[in-house]
């Protein structure tokens, strides 16, 4: 039998899983590519995968970038550049995977593009 202390300690690990899994099912994502980025409204363009629908989101500063490199606060120029770059070799932009809130991004994650297979 577990004593009272025992018990409170199990309810509180309990009450805290549950805070953090409530907490990631409300953020939603978004799969798509940025066509767009206005660095001084902090606002990013993106072209959402499979309904071609353009969806803006905001983000702050505590946004998070995550590429094959790693993760680091984002850097609203830089990703102007990468677009402008990837819209040079003719692709719409730069494909990401967004997690958002109302709208305001908290993590975009860069997605690779596939190699084409060998023949």
């Amino acid at each position: 039998m577990l004593n009272r202390r025992g018990l409170l300690r199990t309810f509180a690990t309990l009450g805290v899983a549950m805070v953090v899994v409530m907490g990631s099912v409300f953020a939603d994502e978004l799969m798509g590519v940025i066509t767009k980025v206005d660095a001084d409204a902090k606002k990013i363009t993106v072209v959402e995968k499979g309904t071609d629908k353009e969806v803006v989101v905001q983000v702050n500063d505590d946004t998070e970038y995550v590429t094959k490199k790693g993760s680091n606060k984002i850097d609203l120029e830089k990703l102007e550049k990468q677009v402008a770059k990837a819209q040079e070799k003719g692709r719409k932009g730069v494909g990401v995977k967004i997690t958002h809130e109302k709208a305001v991004a908290s993590k975009i994650e860069a997605v690779a593009k596939k190699a084409a297979p060998a023949n």
